[in-house]
């Protein structure tokens, strides 16, 4: 049977495979990772619909391909998949071979304490997160047998019948070690010294292209305000501590931002608009993309139909999005639908940015730091809370006029959100 190239997101027509799986010879059952394929910034695991044995693999690890290509082919051979592995003499001794060695590298490390070196690389696919959750097995004394000490199904399955080893300080350290072992799998820019060369593949290429295509195909145009957010700043700080109480999660800044965005989008839908060639697409739903970045990996979630949140729900999936994209839990279905970007550039103390529109977005928004500046304010000088707000916009669906009235619509909206009239829920 042959596997395809599958399409992840609206638009998307070619796919580049960031890394194998499996290999020729492992047995498989359906739901198992095969490969992870990147499209634009969304690296996803195209899953097996089927279970068998791959037979070949047909595009290598950092080609790109289009959609619907045949990447591998597999031998479907129903459930017995120890019976098949006897039927033929070289898928089982390729794999034997590969499960004999791994465990015999990880229980010789340099620090000759195996016993408390990671049970697995840290990264899951969506299967064995459901089946680890729904029997409350700890992922990280799991120990993966899959390639590059990936945890799979069968490793689940075992740990669910058998049990895993449990501590009494297991449950206070689970999060961090995991986050930190999938957050170390690849760093090239903290390994590498001047004159080293790195090579550019995975996401970094991904990103590479889309920002080439964008730059290329849209002719950008920039425009920046400034915001008095001093009302602002008060209103966040009244509502700061309860909010985290109540909620369990905090209140940022930039959730007011996206609220005030997604306002503004629904009084000015041309922004939140796509250029389809002959005509201008502008979309019913208002759903904003929001840069969330771990390590190597930059990942563009989307909070869908954010007009009709309110800010603590918007605050909510703000939290929930960057917590999963930090810890590699986001799927692709999560990075689909944008219509319109909010980068939060001042979370880097960046005053000003021009953004690179995400294609095929019409526009971008960088949030800046929110700084104390002397503003003149009824012929006074006064300290108050300053904020940058950059638009970079496609200049074939917008222009100056509509950019400004967007810009200062939302400013308009920032600088009303008192404590008095601001409701949170």
């Amino acid at each position: 049977m042959d596997v395809k190239m599958p399409k992840l997101g609206e638009s998307v027509h070619e796919g580049t495979i960031e890394q194998w799986l499996v290999k020729p010879g492992d047995t498989i059952e359906e739901y198992d990772a095969l490969c992870e394929v990147i499209t634009d910034k969304v690296t996803a695991e195209v899953p097996s619909t089927f279970n068998g044995t791959i037979k070949e693999i047909v595009v290598e690890a950092g080609e790109t391909v289009d959609v619907g290509t045949v990447i591998c082919t597999m031998d479907v051979e129903g459930e017995t998949s120890e019976d098949n592995n006897e039927g033929s003499d070289e898928p089982t001794e390729q794999p034997e071979v590969s499960k004999e060695e791994q465990p015999a590298k990880a229980e010789t490390p340099v620090s000759n304490e195996p016993q408390e070196g990671p049970m697995n690389n840290g990264q899951f696919s969506p299967v064995v997160f459901k089946l680890a959750s729904e029997n409350n097995i700890d992922l990280s004394k799991v120990k993966g047998t899959g390639n590059l000490g990936r945890v799979t199904k069968k490793d689940i399955l075992n740990a669910i019948e058998n049990g895993v080893p449990t501590e009494d300080t297991s449950s206070k350290q689970v999060d961090a070690p995991t986050q930190e072992i999938a957050e170390n799998t690849v760093q090239p820019e903290t390994t590498s010294l001047p004159g080293d060369s790195i090579p550019v593949n995975g996401v970094r290429r991904a990103i590479a292209n889309k920002m080439l295509q964008s730059v290329h195909e849209i002719p950008h145009a920039w425009m920046m305000v400034e915001v008095d957010a001093t009302d602002l700043v008060k209103t966040r700080q009244h509502h700061k501590s309860s909010f985290k109480q109540n909620e369990g999660y905090n209140l940022t800044f930039f959730a007011f931002f996206v609220k005030a965005v997604a306002e503004g989008l629904k009084k000015y839908p041309m922004l939140n608009s796509t250029w389809a060639g002959d005509e201008i697409k502008i979309h019913k739903d208002i759903n904003i993309s929001i840069a969330v970045a771990s390590e190597d990996k930059l990942y563009v979630p989307v909070i869908k139909n954010a007009d009709d949140k309110s800010i603590k729900g918007i605050a909510r999936e703000i939290n929930d999005l960057a917590t999963r994209g930090r810890k590699h839990k986001l799927t692709s279905q999560d990075m689909k639908g944008g219509t319109f970007t909010v980068n939060n550039t001042g979370s880097f103390g960046s005053v000003s940015s021009m953004g690179i529109i995400n294609h095929p977005q019409a526009a971008i928004l960088q949030v800046e730091s929110i700084v104390k500046r002397p503003v003149v304010v009824n012929d006074m000088i006064g300290i108050r809370d300053m904020v940058n707000l950059s638009l970079s916009i496609d200049h074939r669906i917008l222009d100056g006029l509509m950019a400004g009235e967007f810009l200062k619509y939302v400013k308009e909206r920032l600088q009303s959100m008192t404590i008095e009239n601001t409701s949170i829920y």
